[in-house]
């Protein structure tokens, strides 16, 4: 008498919050990604980027003042120093009075759109380097959730507003995570932008974005691949950035 065997549903895939998503980024990345790449989510990533910008933004104006921060950066510009006392003065008036405008908007506007530019940067390059065939919104999804040391940083920042002196409080380096806190205040403009681009949450977040997309689509993107694309185009941007600094100091 032939016998049958029964077969055995699959256990469904448990679906991750959005909040353990945002978590699980950190702490357990491998799962949380391979989720995202079955239902995309940026949302509360972006949300919460932008709450402790605002709030930084907040504390840092009540703590210190705008006011401080633009007379020690101005203090270092040459081109300002060959200015009058009086042409220093409106000028440092001027900045103290929009730098919250800025930095509220900066916030607001410029974060959501970093992410977009990212987004679609990695889309079309893995897209057209590995047939990934990603679309935007996991690519979107993949980079919120990647961009979440920030979050701790932002935290420490915090943190910190409140624990150090005011007078103490740079606001470039709040959290002396980079190679800029071994500089002295007087290390050409140049040196200062590379040395804080070395910023332990910044490789965090290469890594971890390279991860994720090799998680995503792995048969498609390599880790390897994926880190050398990334680590590359952040290189770029530093050397940008430097040489701005370097032009305009």
């Amino acid at each position: 008498m032939a016998t049958t065997t029964a077969a055995v549903p699959e256990a469904p895939e448990q679906h991750i919050g959005a909040f353990g998503r945002v978590v699980g980024a950190i702490v357990n990345p491998r799962p949380t990604f391979a989720d995202i790449a079955r239902k995309p989510s940026w949302l509360v990533p972006l949300l919460l980027m932008i709450i402790l910008g605002l709030a930084t933004t907040a504390i840092f104006s009540q703590r210190v003042g705008w006011r401080a921060f633009m007379e020690k950066q101005l203090a270092q510009n040459s081109r300002v120093q060959q200015m009058t006392p009086e042409q220093r003065q409106q000028l440092i008036d001027t900045q103290s009075k929009y730098a919250p405008i800025y930095g509220y908007v900066g916030v607001v506007i410029g974060t959501p759109i970093a992410l977009l530019v990212v987004a679609a940067i990695f889309m079309g390059i893995f897209n057209a380097t590995s047939s990934a065939a990603l679309d935007f919104k996991t690519s979107f999804g993949v980079v919120a959730h990647s961009w979440m040391p920030y979050v701790i940083a932002a935290l420490l920042g915090i943190l910190i507003l409140y624990l150090k002196p005011p007078d103490q409080i740079d606001l470039q380096n709040l959290v002396a995570s980079n190679a800029g806190t071994f500089l002295s205040s007087d290390a050409p403009k140049w040196l200062l932008a590379l040395c804080t681009s070395l910023d332990v949450f910044t490789f965090w977040v290469l890594g971890l974005m390279a991860f994720a997309y090799s998680v995503v689509r792995p048969k498609k993107i390599k880790f390897g691949s994926a880190l050398t694309w990334i680590v590359g185009i952040w290189v770029v941007l530093v050397l940008v950035k430097v040489g701005f600094a370097a032009m305009f100091s």
